[in-house]
């Protein structure tokens, strides 16, 4: 099977606005509702969040998408060899906003991830705060994943949008 370079309609801006933060930008050719989802439910975010190129699937993913609640996503290619993310959302407000923490390590960041509206499109914006520089240049590596993975959710969501009789 031969796959072409599709162009990229909507760029994926990554930046580092300070010594401990980064801010993501990229609009979605999707509506609010459908992009805060494919952030929230389990089953659709499994099928974006892991750069491709890692190679290394997500085995699982628990969510509690609520003010106080909790999340744990597990990746490996073992069950018995994984490593994991988790940590408690600090704020939800539907098709807004999520804050929430990254507590795997001392050093982890708070994540914010804004959802506004733009006509019929979603202007998506993810900050992350880290307590340090040090933990914030021990970290840096998970940036360069970020432009493939929301290409990942763009494809998602014109799954979504097909399937959702293009609403």
């Amino acid at each position: 099977m031969e796959s072409k370079p599709i162009p990229m309609k909507n760029p994926t801006t990554v930046e580092r606005t300070s010594e401990r933060e980064l801010v993501v930008t990229r609009t979605f050719d999707g509506p609010v509702h459908i992009v805060f989802e494919a952030w929230t439910k389990p089953e659709l975010f499994m099928r974006w969040w892991a750069p491709k190129s890692m190679g290394v699937p997500i085995l699982s993913c628990k969510m509690d998408v609520r003010t106080g609640g909790g999340y744990r996503i597990e990746f490996g290619h073992d069950p018995s060899e994984t490593w994991a993310f988790f940590g408690k959302y600090l704020e939800v407000i539907p098709n807004a906003r999520l804050i929430w923490t990254n507590e795997e390590g001392s050093d982890g960041a708070v994540t914010t991830v804004t959802f506004e509206e733009k006509g019929g499109k979603t202007l998506l914006v993810l900050h992350e705060l880290y307590p340090s520089k040090e933990a914030f240049d021990a970290n840096s590596g998970a940036e360069g994943g970020m432009p493939e993975q929301f290409e990942q959710l763009d494809k998602l969501l014109i799954t979504l949008g097909a399937s959702a009789g293009g609403s």
